[in-house]
């Protein structure tokens, strides 16, 4: 499954990159996230992988984040494992007349089991409408400086 979001966050470029980067940010606007575990490479750099926890319903999740590609500030690509599914995401990153940042965030799911295939194929929605609300949590963030486990 593939599909494409799109956000402009009234910042400049650079000091999007900077909170973006920046993985104790994370949890001010990733809701889910547990906790985090640098395992290889240098942080921020293609290569690098990090370990992500999450509880979503109660029910503990974890992935496994590789960045793969990376031309900052305009674009890092980076991939997401877990057990029964595999996320790729390619971010781009453009200023707007206005100087502010719209991100262009696609996404391609490959379902490894049956279970996650079965989910694709009768909720692709709750996929998409997830990475919209973490878009929108980022933008609140990087715009307010609003944490998510404030709100």
């Amino acid at each position: 499954m593939k599909y494409t979001t799109e956000i402009v966050i009234k910042i400049p470029l650079e000091e999007f990159i900077v909170i973006f980067l920046n993985a104790d940010n994370m949890k001010h606007w990733q809701k889910d996230l547990v906790s985090f575990e640098h395992i290889s490479g240098t942080p921020g750099t293609v290569g690098n992988t990090m370990k992500l926890n999450y509880m979503v319903n109660k029910r503990k999740m974890k992935l496994t984040e590789t960045i793969t590609h990376m031309n900052l500030p305009h674009e890092i690509s980076i991939s997401y494992e877990t057990k029964g599914m595999r996320n790729t995401q390619k971010n781009s990153f453009q200023k707007t007349p206005k100087g502010h940042t719209k991100w262009i965030n696609k996404n391609e799911f490959s379902p490894t089991s049956f279970l996650f295939r079965m989910m694709l194929l009768l909720m692709p929605g709750a996929f998409k409408k997830q990475s919209e609300k973490y878009l929108a949590d980022f933008k609140k963030f990087a715009e307010t400086k609003i944490s998510i486990q404030n709100a």
